[in-house]
């Protein structure tokens, strides 16, 4: 299993921050199922890609592509069904499209203009030694602007996280199926997701975004 660069060692008592830099995309369909898509360009896990999956019914399923990823985003997530399967995520910037491969799920993403908030997001500053700051500074603000959305809150096994959104785009058609089930056309993320203590925006977006999760400690590892 790959280890996480600034983790806590054994025996240690003080908190360690996870940093991961990539694009969370976050979209509905009208079948009822919500995908959550964390495109990981940077981390302590090197690049990846997972998905969070909440069905019509509720079920909530993690798609991961490793035991380590697994082991991270179940320990700071909750969800009903954790499957370690093949996952691959394939990007034309030019032709601005995201082919999806996690399992059972297919997708294929297309994505638009920048958003409105998007443009706003352009300003906001990246260092990672301020990224906290920035996240707490803009909670109030997410509260009262998107339904759902939190920058800052508490994770699983007592972790504290932070999220830095940094640009935005809409998604503007998805193709999505559960196997052989055809998912249905593009909708908002309504419901909200249930995973941790934010969902993603009800518009189908894909946010440029620093995640920065605060390991309790005495946890030696993601999920102990």
């Amino acid at each position: 299993m790959t280890s996480l660069t600034g983790t806590a060692t054994a025996g240690s008592t003080a908190a360690r921050r996870l940093i991961f830099d990539g694009h969370i995309a976050g979209f509905g369909t009208t079948e009822g199922t919500r995908i959550v898509v964390g495109r990981w360009r940077s981390s302590p896990l090197g690049s990846f890609t997972d998905v969070m999956v909440e069905r019509a019914d509720g079920l909530r399923v993690l798609l991961a592509p490793r035991d380590d990823v697994a082991e991270l985003v179940a320990g700071t997530y909750a969800f009903d069904a954790v499957h370690v399967v093949p996952v691959g995520l394939r990007t034309d910037e030019g032709r601005r499209r995201w082919r999806l491969r996690a399992g059972p799920l297919t997708a294929d993403l297309s994505l638009g203009a920048r958003t409105r908030i998007g443009h706003l997001l352009l300003a906001v500053p990246r260092h990672r030694a301020v990224a906290p700051l920035v996240a707490t500074a803009a909670d109030p603000f997410a509260r009262v602007l998107l339904d759902g959305v939190r920058t800052r809150g508490t994770a699983g096994q007592g972790s504290r996280e932070w999220y830095v959104a940094s640009d935005q785009h809409a998604v503007t058609a998805v193709r999505a199926l559960w196997g052989s089930a055809d998912l249905g056309a593009l909708a908002p993320v309504e419901p909200p997701v249930r995973f941790g203590f934010s969902s993603v925006p009800a518009a189908p977006t894909v946010t440029r975004v620093r995640t920065v999760i605060e390991m309790s400690a005495g946890r030696t590892r993601p999920g102990h």
